[in-house]
């Protein structure tokens, strides 16, 4: 009975938001963390059919779904990647669901009958994503104070937050509740990066940082200051902010209170 108890706390603590994703740097004994299950009411990420990524040294499953926008979730589960979740350097990840592209097997002559090739099926069309909803659930913060020099574009690989001005060491802060499943300088463009995860759906980030001042698997509250304001990755001292539903980026603006 203690050892059922036991079983099934570890479960409870397991399910709790980012003490289940991707956490640690690829390499041959690197353990990537179980990313929560998913919510019934989250719609799957569509991903990139075809596309593949190669693991690299210092990769985390979490950074590799950021990077290509889609959901850690769903990413583990194209790839098959069952608990502890290991990723290694040179390993190939699908950024999609469903087997590699199909096909067609060439015909082959056995006693002057020959074989017809199998056609490959239909190709498969995707629904449209669903559009992120007007109301996130979160009281959402300003993560730092200063001038907006940087807007959301949609579509624009390079404009997918905001970027605010201010000064070096200014403080940088949660903008809503979560728990903090990256804290590194990994993904190239972002300089010292913390992504924080509020929900199964909802995401933020928080890029070019000076100094990191929280760790991953760290509960924040909103308003919490988690990083010192910097340039790395960047021309100027600023802030880079992104909000993300499912893995893709939202504008900040939609949800953070007016200024």
């Amino acid at each position: 009975m203690t050892t059922t108890i036991r079983s099934a706390r570890c479960i409870t603590s397991a399910a709790l938001i980012g003490l289940v994703v991707a956490l640690l740097g690829a390499c041959s004994t690197t353990v990537v963390r179980e990313p929560s299950a998913s919510s019934a009411t989250r719609k799957p990420s569509q991903g990139k059919p075809g596309a593949t990524v190669r693991v690299q040294r210092g990769d985390t499953l979490y950074g590799i779904a950021f990077r290509n926008g889609v959901d850690v979730n769903d990413l583990a589960r194209w790839n098959g990647l069952g608990a502890p979740y290991t990723i290694y350097p040179g390993q190939t990840l699908k950024l999609y669901p469903g087997s590699s592209r199909p096909t067609t097997t060439p015909p082959r002559s056995t006693a002057g009958t020959t074989t017809r090739p199998t056609p490959p099926p239909a190709p498969v069309t995707l629904p449209a994503p669903a559009p992120a909803p007007a109301n996130s659930g979160f009281a959402w913060r300003w993560p730092a104070e200063g001038h907006l020099i940087g807007r959301f574009v949609g579509g624009d690989a390079t404009k997918q937050g905001i970027d605010i001005a201010g000064s070096s060491g200014q403080a940088v802060r949660a903008a809503a509740d979560g728990v903090v499943v990256y804290s590194g300088a990994g993904l190239v463009g972002y300089g010292e990066l913390i992504i924080i995860k509020h929900s199964e759906q909802w995401l933020s980030a928080y890029g070019h940082n000076r100094k990191r001042l929280v760790n991953e698997g760290q509960n924040v509250k909103a308003g919490q200051q988690i990083a010192e304001m910097g340039s790395t990755g960047a021309a100027r001292e600023m802030l880079h902010f992104e909000i993300r539903h499912n893995g893709k980026p939202v504008d900040p603006l939609q949800y953070l209170p007016a200024r």
